[in-house]
């Protein structure tokens, strides 16, 4: 007999996955069917600090006292019931990035008291471009594309730099690492969020021993009391169990003191991993593009590709199958400044806001516009772009005299510049590699307006992409749906073939095929922005 929602919390048997995300930290409770029963949120934002974009350990933890409170009241007021116990957790976070620990550290809220070990310096998000000497002498070294964000990318930036705090680490994670540790004790990976930090091997689902063994030769001379192996989380794959929730996780978590320890906790994964989870594309040749503040398209490979292409990331998938992904730090942050300028210009009118209102006119009227944008071009780069070879970014807005400019036309070339970075990776594995994909589907905030995002994206790959119903919110759902593989696999089944049977039981969302007008008018305006690239260059150069 099926529970109702309040049932199924009240026994114990709802399951929590919380994702760290940009821009909102996100809590959400499904069921024994893995629906979701309530959500959470906090709104968050980083913190440009001497130079370097971080999150403060304050910040994290606070985030996730806050989205769980939202979470806990919503559950209070839909059902009248409190969370005291959990049937198992799931914590996410935006993957790669820099956090180290040792003793001589500054204590975090989120810290036992008396902890030994402690942040050295502050969290350097997957969003900092200032690794490119230490990226460019990795890739070289192990004939393997390491992009900028990675974390042992960081690593060897900070012993390139000199930096003190090297000597002193004891801990090197991520920000969803970070928090299960907190959370549990125990210091583990999922092995997607793990092939984040430095490759990681394909048959033994941990990190490549080769690389590994020629990182610690590279940094030798310098004499640290550490090898590599001894600083990272253990990679664990999807299913395996990452720890139980300890009693002052507990009390981190739920600050009321409601919910008690003791649950089991899934391996923490990077949004990478979970996105593709919420999309079901953990089979080979299935892909997703999430699309957000930052835009990442994963393809799951049937044979590695013929050579490294640093447009492109080898990850896993979270039970370690290899990826092809395309990583472009800039995607929706851009165009949503502007949807918030025609707010303003709304409220100066005196016409009341409704933003879903805003997003759906202007996108909807986008469609309008002409197929190439009028010859108006966007560049969206808030940060650097690496896959444009931009350590630093501009955005702006280019037109001739000539150019077609008008309002769908302003929207549309906006929404172009979102997915124009991606195109240009995949454009490698399509034409170059000759990579096959079956599926592509598509979420995050760009397709929360039905239709558009879809399209766009379409004509940029020239596939088409299906959407699913969770498409805006699925990474906290991803990650949920991973805590319950742990515990609800009675038929130890592998994760792709769960997620088909148990989860999406032959759903493949609404599809979009590509429009060939679309397609035709997007590959000309391709063309025209990767020739503009060198106005952005010269925007980084000459303005401040």
């Amino acid at each position: 007999m099926n529970m109702t929602a309040k049932q199924t919390i009240e026994t114990g048997k709802a399951i929590l996955g919380i994702e760290f995300g940009s821009t909102r930290i996100k809590a959400v409770l499904v069921d024994q069917e893995n629906k979701p029963i309530a959500q959470g949120s906090h709104e968050w934002e980083n913190q440009l600090v001497d130079g370097l974009w971080t999150y403060s350990t304050e910040a994290i933890w606070f985030g996730l006292e806050d989205a769980y409170a939202d979470l806990r009241k919503n559950v209070i007021k839909e059902y009248d019931c409190e969370i005291e116990n959990l049937a198992s957790i799931g914590i996410s976070a935006m993957m790669h990035g820099y956090m180290a620990f040792g003793p001589t550290g500054t204590a975090s809220k989120g810290a036992p008291a008396g902890e030994a070990e402690k942040i050295l310096v502050p969290f350097r998000t997957w969003r900092n471009t200032n690794t490119g000497a230490a990226a460019a002498e990795l890739s070289k070294l192990f004939n393997y594309n390491i992009p900028l964000r990675w974390s042992i990318s960081h690593l060897y930036q900070a012993i390139l730099n000199g930096e003190e705090h090297v000597g002193d680490i004891t801990y090197l994670t991520t920000l969803a690492g970070y928090i299960h540790w907190r959370l549990t004790g125990e210091k583990v990976l999922g092995v997607g969020d793990a092939s984040g930090i430095i490759p990681v091997d394909p048959d033994t689902k941990s990190y490549n021993a080769e690389m590994v063994k020629k990182f610690n030769d590279l940094v030798a001379p310098k004499g640290y009391s550490w090898k590599l192996e001894d600083i990272l989380p253990k990679s664990l794959s999807a299913g395996e169990t990452a720890g139980v929730l300890t009693e002052h996780g507990a009390h981190r978590l739920d600050i009321s003191g409601h919910l008690k320890g003791g649950c089991p906790l899934c391996p923490p994964e990077g949004d990478a991993g979970t996105g593709m989870v919420a999309t079901n594309a953990v089979k080979q040749r299935t892909g997703n593009v999430s699309a957000g503040t930052s835009s990442f398209s994963m393809i799951v490979l049937e044979k590695d590709l013929s050579k490294p292409n640093e447009m492109i990331d080898m990850v896993t998938t979270p039970d370690g199958s290899l990826v092809a992904m395309v990583h472009c730090n800039n995607c929706t942050s851009d165009i949503n400044a502007w949807v918030k300028l025609f707010k303003e210009y709304q409220e100066l009118l005196g016409i009341p806001v409704d933003m879903n209102d805003i997003y759906g006119k202007l996108y909807n009227h986008a469609l309008t516009g002409h197929a190439d944008c009028g010859g108006v071009l966007a560049y969206n780069y808030i940060s650097g772009e690496p896959v444009a070879g931009l350590q630093d970014g501009r955005p702006m807005i280019i037109r001739s005299a000539n150019d077609k400019f008008n309002l769908a036309n302003f929207i549309r070339t906006n929404l172009y510049a979102t997915v124009a970075v991606l195109k240009l990776g995949n454009d490698v594995l399509f034409n170059e590699e000759k990579v096959k994909v079956d599926r592509i589907t598509g979420h995050g905030g760009l397709f929360k307006t039905p239709v558009v995002g879809q399209r766009i994206l379409a004509a940029a790959l020239n596939s088409p992409i299906s959407v699913m119903e969770t498409a805006g919110e699925g990474g906290a759902w991803g990650i949920a749906l991973l805590a319950s593989y742990c515990i609800n696999n009675a038929k130890k089944q592998n994760l792709a073939d769960w997620l088909e049977d148990v989860v999406f039981a032959g759903n493949t969302g609404v599809e979009i095929a590509p429009d060939p007008e679309d397609v035709e008018g997007f590959n000309k305006y391709i063309e025209v922005y990767k020739a503009g690239l060198a106005i952005e260059q010269a925007a980084v150069k000459n303005k401040k």
